[in-house]
């Protein structure tokens, strides 16, 4: 019953861009170009895998699954904080709200652990390319997909559970979405466990992935200068530089946001990074994948030459 005497708050209100007041259309226009420009690109990756059988491989199969997964991700996200922009209703319920954060931990913790994943995938094929059919057949690669998607969906929701448990005393989030830590700062006691339990599972779902894809790397870049012949290499080399340049800007986003000690928040800089990875780092993902991978330029010209002689 003590808890219920100060759980008054059953709804939030986000402060969003309220500082660039004067800028707010220029941000929609902005923000809903790249959303636009997310969607579309994430959709062709998926198709173009679908439809294309020589990219039947366990390698475009985990980048479709990744694509898929930035789709969701971003769609958790932008579409409400686009309404906000041009004056749509600022709040969210606490369910709502509830809800909100653990589909954006569940789809984020996915994509950090699937790139862990596509890292094994391609020490596999360049440091063990006889056995590569074997190890990453499509039962394997399947049961890793899911097995990935089940974690990350079950971190998230310890995470989002243990969080609104809490009763809450104020009820502006300072920020344009549902976040772990400008949920808490609202919370009426200091949060210590929940701090313990967010920092934990960044740990598992950064460091522990960064680590695993650091050493991946060190193997293959190893084999990789192992390969006397220069025609020999860029084509791993290319692969691999694609999935790196994604793994840099995830991991070093999120690294920011959720090691970062709290007496260095400001909310300027955290909406700032917020933006990039929910904005910028989804559409990173197929710009990179098919401006640095020949193989998905040659499908889509493919695709688009079936159509134009349809």
């Amino acid at each position: 019953m003590k808890r219920a005497n100060f759980t008054g708050v059953r709804e939030f209100v986000f402060q969003g861009f309220s500082d660039f007041q004067e800028f707010q259309l220029t941000l929609f226009v902005v923000f809903f170009v790249l959303y636009v420009l997310t969607l579309a690109g994430n959709v062709i990756i998926v198709t173009i895998i679908r439809i294309d059988h020589h990219l039947h491989t366990p390698m475009y199969f985990f980048l479709s699954v990744l694509s898929t997964s930035e789709t969701f991700y971003s769609l958790v996200i932008i579409p409400r904080m686009l309404g906000s922009l041009v004056g749509l209703s600022q709040t969210i319920s606490l369910e709502c709200c509830g809800m909100q954060l653990y589909f954006f931990l569940g789809f984020g913790i996915t994509n950090c652990l699937l790139l862990a994943v596509m890292g094994y995938d391609r020490y596999v094929a360049i440091c063990n390319p006889l056995r590569y059919s074997v190890i990453m057949n499509w039962r394997v690669c399947a049961i890793l997909a899911s097995s990935v998607c089940a974690t990350g969906f079950l971190l998230s929701l310890v995470q989002a559970m243990s969080i609104f448990r809490l009763p809450f005393c104020n009820s502006l989030i300072e920020h344009f979405f549902c976040d772990i830590r400008p949920i808490l700062n609202l919370a009426c006691t200091v949060p210590v466990i929940n701090d313990i339990l967010t920092l934990v599972i960044t740990l598992l779902v950064i460091t522990v992935p960064a680590t695993f894809i650091f050493v991946s790397y060190v193997l293959i870049i190893s084999t990789i200068l192992k390969i006397s012949s220069a025609g020999g290499w860029k084509k791993p080399f290319a692969t691999c530089s694609s999935h790196l340049t994604v793994v840099v800007i995830h991991y070093g986003c999120a690294s920011i946001v959720y090691f970062k000690p709290k007496s260095e928040n400001t909310r300027d800089q955290d909406q700032l990074i917020s933006v990039t990875y929910t904005v910028i780092t989804p559409l990173l993902n197929p710009v990179v994948y098919s401006l640095r991978n020949k193989e998905v330029q040659d499908a889509l010209r493919r695709m688009m030459g079936r159509k134009s002689f349809s």
